[in-house]
């Protein structure tokens, strides 16, 4: 089954998420990129609220968009982000010189980190798999509890659009038998929902689809549920646009 991922902005549209079915709440704003970083005191408050009341429920946080060859800034992201008491701390990573260096960092530091690679984002304005697979090999070399496959741009193309399904497959696959849990994210929505079954990730995010006019709108509940319910539903048997609630006894995967 793949566990739903929802990206939310605010204490109400986490709680929200959680309600209508989402199994990982994933704190983020939108105005501020593809990976734009809550204040850090927004995010412990939505913490505190969300371990109250779902003692349980994952949650992660991105550091904002930072260039992988920031490492300083990254690494006190990281750890300001940590503290705050997400499960995992969600950091981008593009292909390119810095990108190795980069996920060495992130492995050496005290915070449960799981790389997002940004497909979309190869150097010299070209994409490819080439570059994303090197740095997907090295990081199940280092151990990550996950990782994610997302893109920067938000112009309304998608993952798809930036990967071949049969690379992602095998992503995917060799993750698995590393035990590394994987995510898919990037602008997926309807159009992509049999690709996504296909490819049976563990995780997929969705902003965009679960807004009511675009990513930065408000997070409309019953989309959340209706994706919820399209995720763990077997292929042809669910209608967009029915509202479903999840299944109670949905598995909740943690990375």
């Amino acid at each position: 089954m793949t566990a739903l991922l929802a990206s939310v902005r605010s204490h109400d549209e986490a709680l929200d998420a959680v309600a209508a079915g989402a199994e990982l709440i994933d704190l983020k704003e939108p105005e501020a990129g593809a990976l734009g970083g809550l204040a850090t005191g927004d995010v412990a408050r939505i913490v505190e609220t969300l371990r109250a009341r779902y003692p349980v429920k994952p949650i992660s946080a991105t550091i904002g968009d930072v260039p992988s060859h920031a490492l300083d800034e990254i690494a006190a992201r990281v750890i300001e982000v940590g503290a705050t008491g997400v499960d995992y701390v969600k950091v981008g990573v593009a292909p390119g010189p810095a990108a190795l260096r980069c996920l060495d960092l992130l492995a050496s530091l005290p915070a449960a980190v799981i790389p997002v690679w940004l497909c979309d984002a190869e150097p010299g304005g070209e994409t490819g798999a080439a570059a994303t697979a090197d740095l997907v090999a090295h990081a199940l070399e280092l151990g990550f509890v996950g990782m994610m496959f997302d893109t920067a741009g938000k112009d309304g193309r998608t993952l798809f659009d930036h990967v071949d399904a049969d690379s992602l497959a095998h992503w995917l696959r060799t993750a698995r038998e590393h035990g590394t849990l994987c995510g898919i994210a990037g602008s997926l929505g309807w159009d992509q929902l049999e690709q996504i079954r296909a490819l049976a990730p563990d995780v997929a995010g969705f902003r965009t689809a679960l807004c009511v006019d675009g990513r930065r709108s408000r997070l409309d509940p019953q989309r959340v549920a209706q994706w919820a319910g399209a995720l763990h539903r077997s292929s042809g048997d669910y209608v967009p646009g029915r509202s479903a609630q999840a299944p109670e006894a949905a598995r909740v995967p943690r990375f």
